[in-house]
């Protein structure tokens, strides 16, 4: 059993970090100079599912951590 967990929390840490990085940054960059930034200050729906997404699999990766961390499973 505890090479499942251990095997849950890999992969999960493998898709939270490709998740991450798929994300689109929030800085304004040279656009916040001329007020320019809230042109495109919507989310597309795109976005907002890997949001979500990166929501739940940080959760499972949080909740493998508590329980490989505490010892919940001998």
């Amino acid at each position: 059993m505890v090479g499942f967990i251990w095997a849950v929390q890999i992969i999960s840490s493998v898709l939270l970090c490709i998740l991450i990085l798929l994300h689109s940054p929030k800085g304004d960059g040279i656009a916040g100079i001329g007020g320019a930034s809230h042109i495109f200050a919507s989310q597309k729906s795109a976005e907002t599912g890997l949001n979500k997404l990166t929501g739940i699999i940080s959760a499972i990766f949080i909740i493998c951590s508590f329980i490989l961390g505490y010892g919940l499973i001998k």
